[in-house]
């Protein structure tokens, strides 16, 4: 204290500046498991109502595109090319492989701009960013189940026999849906960086129609190899081919080539398998890393 009896002003303190950090977005299962659950069949159902909601055929207008298609091949591949002649069961053949694709197709193609197209959702939302491209999937799948009621329909009508094999679509149902799914997630997310992929998957979608035996089927015609050893051999690794050609042999013809049998047995499998899993794992880690920098990004 000093003679006057006032006490000099206490030293002020200051405090310690902190290092800035980053702060992450939401991730892609943000808000916990329940809530990404509900949400993802929300936006699914909506979508698929919205989709159809006002029309007149509702639900018909999604049978018209593969079924146009599947008329128009029929056609060239039996009349013109005469590959699919010799083949009892070419059209259900034919039929099956295009619903099957055009589920996979249907779904990519809107799966890479839902991001996007989400982007006020997105900047404005603590929301799971996985919801957004497996909604599309999800939607497609409900127009996929629906296209198979048809199909069977067509199968039995055609005069295929049930077997105890068609316990097993199932499978090759959610092998489909799953590797879809990865396709999808890593499509949507790398369009928000780069917009060629849009384009890019337009050019690979339709290679990857005509590279998996879906116009063709693998195997002997008449007794004799369509296609050589080398080029199915080939072809088999590609994810889908392996299970479309399963499906046939489990839903139409249990004579027909195996996979294994198509690939040259199942060790030539492998690489078909290797990058089926690639491309879930590096779906899942690729999503979970840009998942907190989308609204940055956008």
């Amino acid at each position: 204290m000093s003679e006057s009896g006032i006490s000099p002003p206490a030293p002020v303190s200051h405090p310690t500046p902190q290092p800035l950090r980053e702060v992450r977005g939401p991730s892609a299962l943000g808000g916990g498991r329940r809530r990404f659950f509900d949400l993802l069949w929300l936006m699914s159902v909506t979508e698929f109502r919205r989709t159809y909601f006002g029309t007149v055929f509702g639900y018909l207008w999604s049978l018209v595109r593969p079924l146009m298609l599947f008329g128009v091949l029929l056609f060239v591949f039996t009349q013109v090319f005469k590959v699919g002649s010799s083949l009892h069961n070419y059209p259900v053949l034919l039929l099956l492989g295009i619903v099957q694709f055009t589920f996979f197709q249907e779904a990519t193609s809107s799966a890479v701009a839902s991001v996007v197209v989400q982007e006020g959702v997105v900047r404005k939302t603590q929301f799971p960013r996985l919801v957004i491209p497996l909604a599309t999937v999800l939607t497609a799948f409900f127009n996929f189940l629906l296209n198979l009621v048809v199909v069977l329909v067509f199968i039995l009508a055609w005069g295929v026999e049930p077997m105890l094999t068609w316990l097993l679509f199932p499978v090759a149902v959610a092998a489909l849906f799953v590797f879809t799914a990865a396709v999808s997630m890593i499509l949507s997310v790398l369009y928000v960086r780069f917009r060629d992929v849009a384009i890019i998957w337009t050019v690979a979608a339709q290679v990857l129609f005509y590279a998996t035996p879906i116009l063709y089927p693998l195997g002997p015609i008449g007794g004799q190899p369509f296609l050589s050893e080398r080029i199915e051999h080939l072809l088999m690794l590609n994810p889908l081919a392996v299970i479309f050609e399963q499906v046939r042999v489990w839903m139409l013809e249990a004579e027909a080539p195996t996979a294994a049998e198509a690939a040259g047995g199942w060790l030539h499998l492998l690489p078909a398998f290797a990058i089926y899993l690639g491309l879930c794992a590096f779906a899942v880690w690729i999503f979970n890393r840009e998942a907190p920098r989308i609204a940055e990004e956008l």
